[in-house]
């Protein structure tokens, strides 16, 4: 396939550091890298670090290694939210100045007891609006009763009423720590992203972020939500449920395995750095699976 030449496209990978990539994260990764260099743009990588009781030390390079391991190569500098936390702290003031927060004393308990099933998780009902409450206290915005719709590169048409499917959403919790739905909106802006190539499982929080960055006035990227990746059981594969890290020293092996998954053609080459040429030559991203998961193949 031809590359198209989009000069101003720049599509990124942004690992939570919480342990080693899977084949999951694999094909996310490899799947973003072949988007934007078949557009001649540029790939960044942002590490995910905001909650670091879920990051161990080490974590960050380790995925670093696999991802060079893999010759998928990274532009610029690597951009880890620890390092721009006063970046958002200032998006949070400009939404708490445009009267946009409310203060939330819900515990966790109280949060399962008073939540109502959604399309993407639990919708919380909006108990504290009204409240005052002094202290400690999480901040979560507050939503009109709207749809907000997108259209999705893989999964089509998008919809969610905001009110009723989503709820109000925490910015900042009572500790202080922003949330990634306000860190990745503002991310996305700060690198100057045009399109976020990642995982099904990840649409719903796509409107969270789409409402941050309407009401900070940016102008939000184009979204490629990927199939979720699923075990024999229909279990994502993931961290939590002990998803095996992908072996390095059978990298042209893992990304043979990816582009199936991602239902491109055939790749020949002994060597990862000629695997992805090949895959790149040929990427297609029209074949991508238009489903909300797809199932692990055997070796």
């Amino acid at each position: 396939m031809k590359t198209q030449r989009a000069p101003h496209y720049r599509g990124r990978f942004a690992p939570t550091p919480s342990g080693p990539l899977h084949l999951g994260s694999l094909v996310t990764a490899l799947a973003s890298w072949l988007q934007a260099r078949s557009q001649g743009g540029a790939w960044l990588l942002r590490i995910d670090n905001l909650d670091r009781a879920r990051c161990p030390a080490g974590a960050d390079a380790l995925i670093r290694r696999q991802l060079e391991a893999h010759a998928l190569h990274w532009d610029e500098d690597i951009r880890y939210q620890t390092d721009y936390v006063d970046e958002y702290k200032d998006a949070l003031a400009q939404l708490d100045g445009a009267g946009l927060l409310y203060g939330c004393t819900c515990s966790r308990a109280m949060l399962k007891e008073i939540s109502r099933p959604g399309p993407d998780g639990p919708v919380y009902p909006s108990r504290c609006r009204q409240a005052t409450h002094p202290g400690r206290e999480s901040l979560r915005v507050k939503l009109e009763a709207e749809s907000l719709c997108f259209d999705d590169g893989w999964q089509g048409r998008q919809c969610r009423h905001l009110t009723r499917d989503v709820g109000d959403f925490v910015v900042r919790r009572a500790d202080g720590a922003i949330t990634y739905q306000l860190a990745c909106a503002v991310d996305e802006r700060a690198q100057r992203i045009t399109e976020v190539v990642r995982g099904a499982d990840l649409l719903g929080s796509t409107f969270c972020q789409l409402w941050v960055q309407r009401a900070l006035g940016y102008t939000p990227p184009r979204y490629r939500h990927l199939p979720v990746l699923v075990d024999a059981q229909g279990r994502k594969l993931s961290k939590q449920n002990h998803a095996e890290p992908v072996d390095s020293r059978v990298a042209a092996e893992n990304l043979r395995r990816s582009l199936r998954l991602l239902n491109q053609p055939e790749a020949e080459g002994a060597r990862p750095g000629e695997i992805l040429s090949a895959a790149l030559a040929r990427w297609d991203a029209a074949k991508i699976p238009c489903t909300a998961q797809i199932r692990d193949l055997p070796l």
